[in-house]
């Protein structure tokens, strides 16, 4: 078995997508809390230790350490035999919803999130910037949920995972009621919380948290 070490914190949706995943492959993990907030993950001495891109999450692997969320989860897929696509057809499509993910929902909800509910003074006019382009994508994935359960059909993938994770905390944080602005995102989540294993982000990530000014 392989012995993984998990450096994250808790609000971190990139760390939930690692430790969901693992957990619904049964598979355990050394919670490493890291100081995010404190400015850890900026130090010329913790880049030179941990991660030289000075990104969380980062997945020890025995004696590796592995950075990125979309290559670690098609890792994980592949080593535990879940969660992954069984033709080439499932498997581009995989891949073009994590590229999708990293680059607009995930990439913009994390940045929303987090300038709207853990600083203390955020610009209006940045906020309604980013609320448009994440009103734009939640209606893409509404749509695309419309016609399906899962992202690329009848059965949950890691590009589920990847883009379940920023929707997946408590709801004040970004301000979306998705029962009401995005009913059929609403549903999958409810579909993926019915997976067994499923745990919610502050549940699978514990530590300190950031001051939440919302």
């Amino acid at each position: 078995m392989t012995n993984y070490r998990l450096h994250y914190f808790p609000e971190s949706g990139n760390s939930y997508k690692l430790a969901l995943m693992l957990t619904l492959c049964g598979q355990t993990f050394e919670p490493v809390w890291t100081d995010f907030g404190g400015g850890v993950t900026r130090t010329p001495e913790w880049r030179a230790r941990v991660n030289v891109m000075g990104e969380i999450p980062v997945l020890e692997e025995g004696l590796q350490r592995l950075t990125q969320t979309a290559p670690i989860l098609l890792r994980l897929a592949e080593r535990h035999g879940q969660f992954g696509g069984r033709s080439d057809e499932e498997r581009f499509e995989i891949l073009r919803w994590l590229f999708w993910d990293n680059h607009k929902l995930s990439g913009y909800m994390a940045t929303y999130r987090y300038y709207r509910a853990f600083t203390p003074s955020p610009d209006p006019a940045v906020l309604a910037y980013m609320r448009r382009r994440l009103d734009d994508y939640l209606t893409i994935l509404n749509g695309h949920l419309l016609e399906r359960p899962f992202m690329i059909g009848d059965r949950p993938t890691i590009a589920d995972i990847s883009m379940m994770a920023y929707l997946s905390f408590p709801k004040r944080e970004a301000g979306y009621d998705l029962t009401v602005s995005h009913p059929a995102v609403n549903a999958w989540l409810l579909r993926m919380a019915e997976l067994p294993g499923w745990r919610a982000p502050y549940d699978l990530l514990p530590g300190k948290r950031l001051t939440c000014y919302v």
